[in-house]
């Protein structure tokens, strides 16, 4: 070390490290987590990307018909309506009619077939189907469009089929039950064994109509009879229209009994015996099915959750027990 040299100093003053070695650590430090926390968040975002494009890949392929060549030639077109009929069912009025439209409006469609395979359900769903079915052979008058009965076509399930061209079904088919019926229990008796007090206020003389848990009101019942027969009025006008000179009515026909499907034929229920396949083949003369049942695929499944979830959540939080009209 020569005299004008002077030696490196700590903070401190110590020697051997060079001044404010502290402060520069802490800025690399500083420095270095900035640079992680950029990376990570570029990756944080990279992944986002990654997923949406993973989502918009599965709904594309669960929305677009990739089976042009079949959808190019004479077909027969195949909806189902499979289930209890409801709002929020797989065989819900919106889904029916949405493959009913498509399957019409395709150009290659030489005829339609509704597989019905229902015990029945809401009859408001039901009627929505039915007047459908009337409107589209208002609409397409050279596409004829036959009914095919599974397992069961019974109460809102024929309410449903009844207006299409002609019904068919296998000889062991379950077919009619053309009624309407509305059930629940009586708890009275059981809250007295248990020492139990139901108390409910009502704004409206017949706001808790026909509840539970009290004893059952004459006049209420002769209402309740009322609407259960109009609107098995309402059904059995659906049938003579849907079916015309077909019915052989009796006395049971509109009692909620139902027949096998051969049984069914001779009443005029069903037209005649046969599976979707004879029908395409013999009946439309169009062998080639192609499906445009309505399906709900998985990014509504996923939206259809979140909402109900979050309806849920909302409807605890904000209701809880505060009067709501219902």
């Amino acid at each position: 070390m020569t005299d004008n040299e002077t030696p490196s100093t700590t903070s401190s003053g110590a020697p051997g490290r060079p001044a404010h070695w502290e402060r520069d650590l802490l800025e690399r430090l500083a420095f270095a987590s900035l640079t992680e926390q950029r990376r990570s968040r570029r990756w944080g975002l990279i992944k986002f990307f990654i997923v949406v494009l993973l989502l918009l890949a599965l709904f594309l392929s669960q929305s677009v018909d990739w089976s042009g060549s079949a959808l190019s030639t004479r077909h027969t077109a195949l909806v189902d309506l499979d289930g209890e009929i409801g709002a929020n069912s797989a065989a819900s009025a919106d889904n029916v009619i949405s493959g009913l439209r498509a399957a019409f409006a395709s150009t290659s469609t030489v005829g339609v077939i509704l597989r019905a395979n229902s015990p029945g359900g809401s009859p408001v769903q039901a009627g929505y189907i039915s007047d459908e079915i009337k409107r589209l052979r208002a609409k397409y008058p050279k596409i004829p469009i036959y009914a095919v009965i599974g397992d069961v076509c019974a109460s809102g399930c024929y309410y449903a089929v009844a207006g299409t061209d002609k019904i068919y079904a296998d000889k062991a088919s379950i077919v009619g039950s053309i009624g309407v019926l509305m059930n629940g229990f009586g708890f009275v008796d059981t809250l007295k064994k248990l020492g139990v007090e139901r108390r409910l206020l009502t704004a409206g003389a017949h706001k808790g109509f026909l509840d539970p848990f009290q004893a059952v009101k004459p006049d209420e019942v002769k209402y309740a009879h009322q609407l259960l027969d109009e609107i098995h009025r309402q059904f059995i006008d659906t049938v003579r229209q849907g079916r015309g000179k077909a019915l052989k009515e009796t006395q049971d026909m509109y009692s909620g009994l139902f027949w096998t499907g051969e049984d069914a034929v001779k009443l005029g229920l069903v037209d005649h015996l046969g599976d979707a396949s004879y029908v395409a083949r013999k009946v439309i003369g169009a062998e080639d099915i192609v499906d445009y049942t309505y399906r709900e695929n998985v990014i509504d499944r996923f939206a259809r959750r979140i909402g109900t979830t979050m309806a849920t959540t909302l409807s605890a939080e904000l209701l809880g027990h505060t009067p709501v009209l219902k």
